[in-house]
Formats: C-alpha cells, structure tokens, sequence
C-alpha cells in the first residue's frame, strides 16, 4: 500500500510540474533578429574611406577620387584580427559623410572605380564579405544618410539617389546583420561645387519608413542602427559605456526619426518602454574615428578597454570598437596588440565560472517544477531558466562552496525573450558566519557583470528585492578574474 501511495505522490508531482505553464511574457520583446543580434555582443566598427587618406574626420566632399590609394589592402587581416579578438562581426563605413563610395557604385563617380587602386576594379566591401565569409563572422554596412559631395543633397532627388545606393549594397553582398545609420545630417559641403550650408529637417527629410522598409523588404535579419532605433539605438556617448541602469525598452512616442531629445533616456533606456531597442556602445580605440599617424601613440590602454568591457557588455549593451585602419589598408600593429591584450584577459577571466561544481538553491521554484528549478542556470542551455510563482516578484538564489573561495566577478542573464523585469538587485557573500552585503544595483536584462574587490566567501546569495513580474533568469557566473595593473 506504502508503495502505492509513494509512485501515485511521485506522478502527481510529474503530472503537475509538466503542467506547470511558463511565466508570460511582460512588455516589449525582442524579435529573432534582436535575439541573434543580443549574442554577438563584441562586434568591429571599421572606419576606412576618403578621410584616411585625407588625414580628416569628416571630409568636405570635394576630395578626388585619386586620393584613395592603399598600398597593402587586407580585409583578410581584419577578419584575422577580429577573430583572434573574439569578436564576431564587422561594420564597415561603405560611405561616409563625404559621399566617397567604397564599391564600385552605378549611380555615382565618385567612387572606388575612379580611384587608382586596382585600376579602378577593386571592390572594399566585396573583398570584406569573403574575408568575413573565409573567417566565420558576420558582416554589417554603414551608410551615411548625409553627403557632403551630392550635388542634389537636400532635395527629394536625394532619396532617390540614396535608396539606390541603400539596395545595392543589400543586394549584392550576402548578408547583412546590421545597418548603420549616423545621426549627423545636414550642414556645409562641395554639394557637387555649390560649396555652401544646406540644412535638412532630419525628422522627415529621409523619409525614414518607407527607407527603412527597404532593409526590412532585402535584409530582414538585419537589425538597423539609428539614434533611437528602430532594432537598436545610440547608447548617448562615445566613450564607451552604457548607465549602470540600462532598460533595453524606449517609448518610440518619445523620439520622432532623426531627433534625441533626451540622451538620459539613450543611456538608460525607458522602463516600461513601448519597443525592444537595446543599447550599442560604440567607441573607436583610438581618440579619432580615423586614421591619424599623429595617434599612433594614443592607442587605448589595457585597463581602458577593460572598462569599457565591463561598462558596455557588462551593463546589458554591446560593444562596438572600432578600428581606424590606416593608409597601407591595415588595422595597425599597435592597435592589434591593444585588441589582443583584450581577448587574452577577458578568456582567462572568464576561462572557470566557480559555480560549477558548487551546490545551489533557490527560495522558491515556479509550480515546484523541475521545470524551472534553480540547477538550470548551470546546465550551458539559454532556453532554460529559474523563476517563482507568478505575482511572486522576489526571490533569492544561494551558491553555497562549501568551502571559502576567492572571487570578483558576479554574471547575470534574464531570459529576454520574456522580457525584461528586473528593477533592482543586491549580492550577498557569506563572510565568517555572517551575511555581508557587496553590491546593490538595478537593471540585469540580456547580461550583468559586476566587479568588484576581491572577496573570500563560502555562499553568494543574489537577491531579488523588485521585480515587475515573477524573475527570469537563465545563467549566473562567478568568476576570479585577474587583477590588471594601469599602463
């Protein structure tokens, strides 16, 4: 009878944990493209044009196309680099404000084809899709809405012109995970010898839906860059770091097409928001966005790019660094020692997550299900996950050692395909018979690292003090990273 009664209890409590129905999704969502985008997390910018062989940022427009000669062109080394880096995309600026195009555009002269390199049949962006292609990473394209060489810039023939443009490179180079579109527009230019200032009302002038339908009709895995959207938006800065409060939503209401009214809001997000539009962090690794021989010796330091790390993809935003490659056509040797420096530290940093191994227990599981049990945040799958009942907004988790163990590194992922929920957060580590509070923060969303002093404990609890629905977490880490000295 005894057994009887154990094997009816033991299939009930399968037949009530299969039943028990996942959390509902609260809010907005990412969509797959946001998804794929949200785990490339460190990709390359590659600011390469008219402007590094004109020693200029932004080039007036009136530069000749016989300007553009690189002696010692290699996409393949760019990849190379960015591989070893662990990056996993390149961004490419096809044309810059300067109207210079970097492939062989029908529908303007001023271009590669007219350029001496190669004779006129060379091709940057052809050259960058097989060497991305041969090396396993994902290829984007930026596009400046703003050309300072185009004779019709300002007027509606523009958009024409720019559309065109805009397919071709959608159509004929494979494809493409990111567009960019820079927020700088309008101003003073060649403008095909009028050499004058012509402004532009960037909220409506590009027409942005119907341009932006564009992307969606050619590429639609592709996630578009602006400002404020609409897949991801400016992250307010350019060196390099997201708020330590960072909501991956905005109110779209809040920002018409072409216009920041608010750079709090770029930085931080909007909880709440009505649209899924995380966070980019974009920074160059050196003080300019281009090539400059006066920068050779500014490079960014170890402990520089490190922060930056920590305060892009460690605050739920990614990391978009930028390399100015220089007039031979190469990323420069000081700035791949720098990158390399990067990647050696962040994989040993990261190379044990003590977690694994340890024991770890949840204040409550959603339904008592195995379903959503607290062991999944170890099992390397990100489509599991620990959470409570629903209208259960609080919650803890415990990583007990056993054993006091050193560590200065705390990581964290919600599960964002159900949104993000988590309002504020604090860490716990078991010090001498007694909890000990290290860190009290807010936001979490795709991922949260903290750094913090060392500390020797034998139990990390991770506290979930306000929620705006019942928590989702899908992997936590602990990690002992090592200590870098400034240089």
């Amino acid at each position: 009878m005894k057994r009887f009664i154990y094997l009816l209890l033991a299939f009930v409590f399968l037949v009530s944990c299969s039943q028990t129905p996942p959390p509902s999704p609260i809010g907005a969502v990412p969509s797959e493209r946001q998804l794929a985008w949200h785990e490339l997390g460190f990709y390359a910018f590659v600011h390469f044009n008219m402007n590094t062989f004109s020693d200029m940022e932004w080039g007036f427009g009136d530069e000749s196309p016989e300007l553009f000669n690189p002696t010692d062109l290699d996409c393949r080394q760019w990849a190379r680099v960015c591989k070893e880096a662990g990056m996993k995309g390149i961004i490419l600026t096809a044309k810059h404000h300067d109207g210079f195009c970097l492939w062989p555009s029908e529908y303007t002269e001023h271009s590669v084809k007219n350029s001496p390199w190669k004779n006129g049949n060379g091709d940057v962006v052809q050259e960058l899709r097989e060497a991305c292609d041969e090396y396993g990473l994902k290829m984007g394209l930026y596009l400046s809405p703003w050309d300072r060489n185009h004779a019709d810039y300002g007027t509606p023939e523009y958009i024409t012109y720019y559309r065109n443009q805009l397919r071709e490179l959608l159509t004929n180079y494979g494809d493409i995970f990111e567009v960019w579109f820079d927020g700088a527009n309008g101003g003073t230019g060649w403008y095909g010898g009028a050499n004058e200032k012509r402004k532009i009302d960037n909220r409506i002038y590009y027409d942005w839906e119907n341009t932006r339908e564009i992307v969606r009709e050619l590429q639609p895995n592709a996630c578009m860059f602006s400002d404020a959207g609409p897949d991801v938006r400016w992250v307010g800065n350019e060196q390099g770091w997201a708020g330590e409060t960072n909501w991956s939503t905005l109110n779209k209401e809040d920002f018409a097409p072409g216009l920041v009214s608010d750079l709090k809001f770029l930085q931080q997000g909007q909880e709440g928001g009505t649209h899924w539009v995380p966070a980019e962090v974009d920074v160059s690794i050196r003080p300019g966005w281009y090539y400059h021989p006066a920068q050779d010796d500014k490079v960014k330091t170890l402990p520089q790019l490190l922060d930056i790390y920590y305060n892009s993809i460690g605050r739920n935003a990614s990391f978009l660094l930028n390399f100015p490659v220089d007039t031979r056509g190469l990323i420069h040797e000081k700035d791949v020692e720098q990158v390399l420096k990067l990647a050696k530290t962040i994989k040993a940093d990261f190379a044990e997550n003590l977690v694994e191994g340890a024991k770890i227990k949840a204040s409550e599981i959603r339904g008592n299900s195995k379903v959503f049990r607290a062991e999944n945040l170890l099992d390397g799958n990100k489509e599991t996950y620990w959470s409570t009942d629903d209208g259960q907004t609080t919650g803890s988790l415990t990583v007990d050692f056993d054993e006091p163990t050193e560590f200065n590194r705390f990581l964290m992922q919600e599960y964002i395909k159900l949104g993000q929920r988590i309002q504020e957060f604090t860490l716990e580590a078991f010090i001498e018979n007694e909890w000990k509070e290290i860190a009290s923060e807010t936001t979490i969303g795709y991922k949260r690292i903290l750094r913090f002093p060392n500390v020797t404990a034998s139990k990390v609890r991770l506290n979930i003090q306000v929620s705006k629905a019942c928590p989702v977490i899908s992997e936590i880490g602990i990690y002992n990273a090592f200590e870098v000295p400034g240089d």
